[in-house]
């Protein structure tokens, strides 16, 4: 390696801090975009370095058992606020929490991490379909996909659990096959709830087909791809679906990202650049979490790897610093800003 690109590649975390310093200082303050945070609305353009799917905590006992009395906030801090700091310290200014409610969302712990670690905190509204149902609360069974929305639509008013937290995006999850009816329902009630709230839609998905029919069932309702996640795109060994997915406008989610994974990570968005997609692409780890269900709340997996080994990784297969720049700061800015992406005729 010459010693021009050595200086290069120890540059790039510091060099992403600064283009984030320095977008958000010279950022207008009116008449912009909004994302919506634990602490209330943040100027889209000053997110900067964003996580687009990660956890501090997940309690998997299923909806009918969960219970915030499972876990102690101050356990919680102590455990993952070390790790947040780390992420901040490596450049991250913006984490979202894709935990969603019935699963362990506490909007409580959300902003108080967020006060201790300094960074923009994201949360969401929705309900998670996938894993055999079992993280559905049993109106999600009897109630139609209008009252559904109704009830996502009135924490985007009014808060969440009588906070005045308010979801930055909807996620939903179905399971990795066709989707089923009940699946329908969460999909037709997210696309009610974006057309009301310009929330964009995340769901937890994996392979490309049910991905690519949720895509078809929101542009039924009167939602463009453009406002649709398609979670663990990873998932899905045959690339050329991210480029079907990306021609209809959703974005390609990569987050699974781990140290053991980081040049398969490499090889697909090498992919997505090579195929002119990389502007629809996000990119994340899963990490994370305080689960509840463990003793002391089991191993917490850091959120550093896409900082301190993807980026180098990606800058020696030639990637630029403003296509990393893309990936971490534009294409989270562009994806979770709040505005209805209405389907065109």
């Amino acid at each position: 390696m010459t010693s021009t690109r050595r200086k290069f590649l120890q540059s790039l975390p510091g060099m992403l801090i600064i283009a984030d310093s320095l977008a958000s200082a010279a950022l207008p303050q009116a008449h912009q975009p909004e994302i919506m945070t634990v602490a209330g609305p943040v100027h889209a353009g000053a997110i900067g370095n964003t996580l687009t799917h990660e956890h501090i905590l997940v309690d998997f006992i299923g909806a009918e058992q969960i219970n915030p009395n499972r876990w102690q906030q101050e356990e919680v801090i102590a455990k993952v606020l070390p790790h947040l700091k780390e992420v901040k310290d490596a450049g991250c200014r913006t984490f979202i929490d894709c935990t969603p409610n019935y699963l362990g969302r506490d909007v409580v712990l959300l902003r108080r991490l967020a006060e201790l670690s300094g960074l923009n905190i994201i949360t969401n509204t929705g309900y998670y379909g996938g894993s055999d149902h079992k993280y559905l609360p049993a109106h999600a069974f009897t109630e139609t996909a209008q009252a559904l929305a109704a009830r996502w639509v009135g924490e985007w008013k009014e808060g969440i659990d009588g906070t005045t937290v308010r979801p930055g995006f909807i996620k939903i999850s179905v399971n990795p096959a066709a989707l089923s009816e009940i699946s329908k329902k969460l999909i037709r009630a997210a696309a009610l709830t974006h057309l009301q709230t310009g929330l964009t839609i995340a769901s937890h998905t994996g392979p490309a087909v049910p991905a690519l029919e949720q895509i078809a069932l929101l542009r039924s309702e009167g939602v463009d791809a453009s406002a649709f996640i398609w979670v663990h795109a990873q998932n899905e060994t045959d690339l050329t679906y991210y480029i079907s997915a990306a021609q209809a406008g959703a974005w390609v989610s990569l987050d699974g990202l781990s140290d053991n994974n980081v040049a398969d990570y490499t090889r697909r968005l090498s992919f997505l650049r090579d195929e002119k997609w990389l502007s629809q692409t996000l990119v994340s780890h899963d990490a994370g979490w305080y689960d509840p269900g463990k003793p002391g709340g089991g191993n917490v997996r850091g959120y550093t790897t896409l900082f301190k080994k993807l980026i180098p990784a990606l800058a020696q297969q030639g990637f630029t610093a403003d296509e990393i720049e893309q990936l971490v700061r534009r294409n989270p800015q562009n994806a979770f800003t709040t505005r209805v992406r209405a389907a065109k005729n």
